[in-house]
């Protein structure tokens, strides 16, 4: 159990975190026919000099994958992203839960398949609705980022490659990106067990116990290395919600398959503050963002 100063120091970045008012985007796309099948697009500010295109960075926000979360946390971290001179598109996703589907009456994580197919779907879209609805980007500058299970989401595609062949988000070769910056992400599926990452949402994202053997091989990054993809991973020492040990697993079977990916640990550090305009922690996201991007 953490100790009472770092509870409060957790709970003070969190706080701050979510004390930013939403940020309308620029605006906001279907990719699909639910009503969580969107995409919301923020226009780089200040424009991109002598009419170049700027980066695109693709958002994929955190919440364990459970309904109450949705992409309106994470706008203030699109907005601040955006007036850094990047174009953003946040997607949201369908998500777990109606509050009484788990013996406590929390929300569940995530919805087998529903999910997948929702980040799947909106990937293979964006390249289109970007053309149409944020003119400003040069998506053959991507950049994929998401927190926490949107950090999950995040390596999950980028890795669509390498699933199993019998995978119905299988594509035939590597998604076309400059890179990926996973922020805590829960990217390690065994090991976020042990540690009862997020009341175990990853064993309820895959359909409990009787999935989680069976579907990790098709959802779980650690088991989808190398992906031939640069990708880089931005975890917080202090972080009581998805601890470092998740990343570094990551790391470790990366390295095992052959393949860099970076690992930036970030002293004094939660979980929050690297979704937060207000911490310098964010000001390191956007930097190992642009070293992609640009």
């Amino acid at each position: 159990m953490p100790d009472d100063a770092a509870a409060a120091r957790a709970a003070a970045e969190e706080e701050s975190a979510f004390s930013h008012a939403p940020v309308d985007p620029d605006a906001t796309v279907a990719y699909g026919d639910h009503p969580d099948q969107v995409i919301d697009f923020y226009a780089p500010r200040p424009g991109p000099d002598s009419g170049a295109l700027a980066p695109l960075v693709v958002v994929l926000h955190g919440g364990a994958w459970r309904a109450p979360y949705d992409r309106r946390h994470i706008t203030p971290f699109a907005d601040y992203l955006a007036r850094r001179g990047f174009a953003v598109a946040n997607v949201e996703y369908r998500r777990g839960g109606a509050g009484d589907d788990t013996a406590d009456g929390t929300p569940s994580a995530g919805r087998w398949p529903d999910t997948f197919d929702d980040v799947a779907a909106a990937l293979d879209a964006l390249p289109a609705l970007v053309r149409e609805a944020l003119p400003q980007a040069d998506p053959r500058r991507t950049v994929l980022t998401g927190h926490s299970a949107g950090g999950h989401l995040a390596l999950w595609a980028a890795a669509r490659h390498v699933l199993p062949a019998d995978a119905a988000w299988r594509t035939d070769g590597p998604a076309p990106l400059r890179g990926v910056v996973a922020l805590a992400p829960i990217a390690d599926f065994e090991v976020a067990e042990k540690l009862d990452v997020c009341g175990h949402a990853s064993l309820q994202l895959l359909g409990g116990p009787d999935g989680f053997a069976l579907r990790r091989p098709y959802a779980d990054p650690v088991l989808l290395l190398p992906t031939g993809i640069a990708t880089t991973l931005v975890q917080g020492r202090a972080d009581l919600v998805v601890p470092q040990q998740v990343a570094e697993s990551y790391a470790e079977a990366a390295a095992k398959a052959g393949e860099v990916a970076g690992l930036t640990l970030l002293e004094d550090v939660g979980h929050f503050p690297l979704i937060d305009p207000a911490a310098d922690a964010c000001a390191v996201v956007a930097e190992e963002i642009a070293q992609l991007a640009w």
